[in-house]
């Protein structure tokens, strides 16, 4: 099934009231136990309805918040509570335009997927390099098997490209789902790749 331009104010609709995703949820669970010297700065890529980044916010994060949709900021800035915004940075970008700061996490949940395949790449690099040596990476990736692969303008990964993208990383989790199910947009093939991982070393220096 091909995707027409993305309503994304109808997609906010849809999952108002959401909870924060498992992945993050997860990944803080980790980062518990990881030694963070230098602070807690995490980047929220793709951001949408700022469930997410609000919930770093409350857990002791400073956050970045990135979306190309302006109105994603809008509906997460009018969540924060006052006394959180201090520790709030939001950008309104498209992945081509990304200039990424260090960053202890980065949360990428379903995201990244609507990279264009041509940009994917360069995002990655930014993605590794953004990351502090022991930094984390939360996020998913689409298989070449969902049924979104059709659409030439998001990218899609084989089990083994995946694994290629993190070889300088430590894997907390991996999980790979490839069957029937729904989005919101209705019934959908998901072939998604759900991955928690820690930087290695420092390779952009």
């Amino acid at each position: 099934m091909k995707l027409d331009k993305v309503n994304w104010e109808n997609y906010y609709d849809k999952i108002k009231g959401r909870s924060p995703r498992p992945l993050l949820r997860a990944a803080l669970e980790l980062e518990k136990e990881t030694s963070r010297p230098n602070g807690r700065f995490a980047i929220d890529l793709g951001c949408g309805d700022g469930t997410d980044t609000l919930f770093l916010l409350e857990n002791g994060w400073q956050v970045l918040a990135i979306d190309a949709e302006p109105v994603a900021l809008e509906r997460l800035l009018a969540q924060v509570p006052t006394d959180l915004t201090k520790n709030l940075q939001t950008e309104v970008a498209q992945f081509e335009q990304l200039t990424l700061p260090p960053a202890q996490l980065i949360h990428a949940s379903l995201s990244l997927p609507f990279c264009h395949p041509d940009s994917f790449p360069s995002l990655w690099q930014k993605i590794e390099a953004s990351l502090v040596e022991n930094g984390r990476f939360a996020g998913n990736l689409f298989g070449v098997n969902d049924s979104w692969a059709v659409n030439a303008h998001m990218n899609f990964h084989t089990k083994q490209s995946v694994e290629a993208l993190f070889a300088n990383f430590a894997i907390d989790y991996f999980d790979e789902e490839d069957k029937p199910g729904r989005s919101t947009a209705g019934s959908k093939h998901w072939h998604i790749f759900t991955i928690i991982a820690r930087k290695m070393s420092d390779s952009s220096n």
